[in-house]
């Protein structure tokens, strides 16, 4: 018996000189890395270079540092530790894979985000249209963007289709064109018809005057002389001015006695003859 106390008591001591140690070393390691790692954060965090970048960026960014930090802290351990780095190595992969299969979609959402921080096609509130949604951006997630539809609606897409998908953004520019038509009859007097209509959008304050409103004919129809009429104005201002443009120049045209024709058709009968 007093051999079996000896013999447990001796391997005791062996694994305490031989672990022992090394587990003391992971443990102060740690709580040393765990204080150095919180203060790098923190530093990061209030740095010139972060707060150049987008909030959602900026969150990004720093959780992704956190997470290589803390992993360069857990390697250490285990190298501390002397557990074999192949096995580590190993079951890190494993992992990753089954995560990795696990959240396809989450992941293409993830790298559509990454793509649209760097890339920056649009930012927030620009005016956006992407296949059936169209709106102001709220806000730029790490998997969704959101939208505000202009009847107030919550429109989220992932940003996987967003990043591999037609972008149309409406407010890169200041200034947007806008381009109305009207029809009117065939006895029309060109001449007028183009002054009319040049005058309407002159006499509107919020329409450009470089580059100048242009008017011309664009089509005859069937039924009617098609003038097309192109003005430029700010972003801002376009659908208040592509309606008030609309409602005045019909009622410029009734003032000046130019019609506006219905489709006509003209039906010729044959008479026969018995």
């Amino acid at each position: 018996m007093e051999e079996f106390f000896k013999e447990l008591w001796a391997k005791l001591a062996e694994f305490a000189t031989t672990y022992g140690l090394r587990l003391i070393a992971s443990v102060v390691v740690l709580i040393i890395g765990s204080k150095l790692i919180k203060f790098i954060m923190k530093k990061l965090a209030k740095s010139k270079a972060i707060a150049k970048l987008q909030k959602t960026a900026q969150n990004i960014v720093i959780h992704l540092v956190k997470i290589a930090l803390y992993a360069i802290l857990i390697i250490t351990i285990c190298s501390i530790m002397q557990i074999p780095m192949a096995s580590v190595v190993g079951v890190i992969t494993s992992c990753a894979l089954a995560v990795g299969l696990a959240l396809q979609g989450s992941l293409s959402n993830l790298a559509g985000g990454f793509m649209i921080l760097v890339f920056k096609p649009f930012e927030v509130d620009d005016y956006i249209e992407n296949g059936s949604y169209s709106g102001t951006v709220v806000d730029i997630g790490v998997f969704y963007t959101t939208l505000k539809t202009p009847d107030n609606k919550k429109v989220v897409i992932p940003n996987g289709s967003l990043s591999n998908g037609t972008i149309v953004n409406y407010s890169t520019h200041d200034t947007r064109r806008i381009e109305l038509k009207f029809g009117v009859a065939y006895s029309s007097d060109i001449d007028k018809v183009r002054s009319v209509i040049l005058e309407a959008a002159s006499a509107d304050e919020r329409v450009l005057k470089e580059p100048a409103p242009v008017v011309y004919l664009a089509e005859q129809a069937d039924s009617a002389l098609i003038f097309s009429m192109r003005v430029w104005v700010n972003k801002g201002d376009y659908w208040d001015v592509y309606f008030a443009l609309n409602e005045q120049i019909k009622r410029d045209f009734d003032s000046a006695g130019i019609s506006i024709p219905f489709p006509q058709l003209d039906v010729h009968f044959d008479k026969e003859e018995k």
